[in-house]
């Protein structure tokens, strides 16, 4: 494929090179024809006054007529047509070769697949209904076509493989995905061995403890096929090399919509300070919240409900709870679960809902806070996110305090802060993944 490209490139600049010489062999070396006498005979209106007593032909020495003028002007301007159509037909051949320099086709065999195409591409999938068995989109980026394929429908060896660089997207948060994302693993490998796909990068929610030693063998650092590994948390093996970091993004699988901000969110008033829909784990900082806001009546001021057992599944009047706390509040509150980085933090930046953050490092092999300064939420941090980190929820009283004597004007203008701050984070990553594939897939020049 790379030589097709070369041969077609050198094809081209031959092309536009003997345009070139032919259009300046034009103009500047090729012999005019020789300029024929002025016929001696008057005009029919006789012969003309001279006042100087010159003869007509000495007054009109420098105005010679040339009857070869016109075609000379007019092979010219054909000429510098031509030039220009070869110039022109260079472009296109180069903006082509460009624009499909590289095709990825993205298996999106995760959830968190659905943040990549629809939240950080701004991609559409067919058809919309999202209990669809096969849902596909594609578009151009950069210097590559991307396709989007998802659903129960899309199983190995069942679809077609449209091109030599995949990403495959996984959950390895547990053990029964693990041993579902293998399989993929293992029919990539097939495809590697029998050269129907080149290159691998895989995007995969990692676990919430950082446990993700199984993905190892099969990276191409320790001898396996896999390109470059994007992976949520704070994994302490991400080295902007080939391991990067990805954010978690919304709960795709509770279907959380793309939301295009509005004059009502980023404008109306808000009734609540606060908010935390979640469950309240035993012996949990989430406890001692849930005290703060009692004891201090905030839980008047904000919008609490508490469960004791997480529910994977949502209801339609559930979901549309939630939704309408986060519409409806001016802070949401954040507290630490099996990993800092939750869902929450970024539902609230799509509805302008300031994230308090707890600020503490859960246990397990997730980065060392005391050796990483930026850890944990070590990407939103680099990033710049404008939240409010506390290190203990006694500071939540001071913070509400303050959130009471804030004008509506003041929390508008930071609603556009955030919302435009989480739309620009949405485009670096999507700017970075680009990058990262292009800089790893296509071929060097050198």
């Amino acid at each position: 494929m790379r030589g097709a490209r070369k041969r077609l490139c050198s094809a081209l600049i031959v092309a536009y090179g003997l345009f070139s010489l032919y259009a300046a062999y034009t103009v500047f070396l090729r012999p005019r024809r020789p300029s024929a006498p002025r016929p001696s005979h008057r005009d029919r209106r006789g012969p003309r006054a001279n006042p100087f007593g010159f003869s007509d032909n000495v007054a009109l020495g420098n105005e010679e007529w040339n009857p070869w003028e016109g075609d000379e002007k007019n092979e010219l301007v054909a000429s510098q047509q031509r030039y220009e159509a070869s110039l022109k037909m260079i472009k296109n051949a180069r903006s082509h070769l460009e624009q499909t320099s590289l095709r990825v086709q993205i298996w999106g065999k995760a959830a968190i697949g659905l943040y990549l195409w629809q939240h950080i591409f701004e991609g559409h999938l067919e058809p919309a209904d999202v209990t669809a068995q096969w849902r596909e989109g594609s578009q151009k980026a950069g210097r590559t076509y991307f396709s989007f394929i998802t659903g129960p429908a899309v199983v190995p060896g069942y679809f077609s493989v449209e091109a030599e660089n995949v990403v495959l997207v996984l959950n390895g948060r547990e053990a029964a995905k693990i041993a579902y994302a293998t399989q993929w693993l293992h029919y990539a490998q097939t495809l590697i061995q029998t050269r129907k796909i080149r290159r691998v990068a895989v995007v995969m929610l990692g676990n919430e403890q950082c446990s993700n030693e199984w993905i190892q063998p099969y990276l191409k650092r320790n001898g396996g096929f896999v390109n470059l590994l994007f992976v949520t948390y704070d994994y302490t093996l991400v080295n902007e090399e080939d391991i990067f970091q990805w954010p978690l993004g919304v709960a795709t699988y509770r279907n959380f919509p793309v939301v295009e901000p509005s004059w009502s969110v980023l404008r109306d008033p808000r009734p609540y300070l606060c908010n935390f829909l979640g469950t309240v784990y035993v012996n949990s900082s989430r406890e001692t919240l849930m005290e703060i806001l009692k004891h201090d009546g905030f839980n008047k001021l904000c919008w609490i409900a508490a469960r004791e057992q997480w529910q994977p599944q949502e209801t339609n009047e559930s979901f549309k709870s939630y939704q309408d706390a986060l519409l409806q509040s001016d802070l949401t509150l954040c507290p630490v679960g099996i990993n800092t980085e939750c869902y929450r933090i970024y539902e609230a930046c799509s509805y302008g809902s300031l994230p308090v953050v707890e600020d503490v490092m859960t246990p397990g092999d997730c980065g060392n806070s005391s050796v990483c300064h930026s850890a944990p939420l070590q990407l939103l941090k680099t990033m710049g996110a404008p939240f409010i980190f506390i290190n203990n929820w006694k500071e939540l009283p001071a913070v509400l305090e303050k959130e009471k004597k804030k004008s509506l004007q003041d929390k508008i203008e930071r609603r556009k802060k955030l919302i435009e701050w989480y739309q620009n984070f949405k485009a670096l990553m999507r700017q970075k993944f680009i990058n990262t594939l292009e800089s790893s897939f296509l071929p060097s020049d050198k």
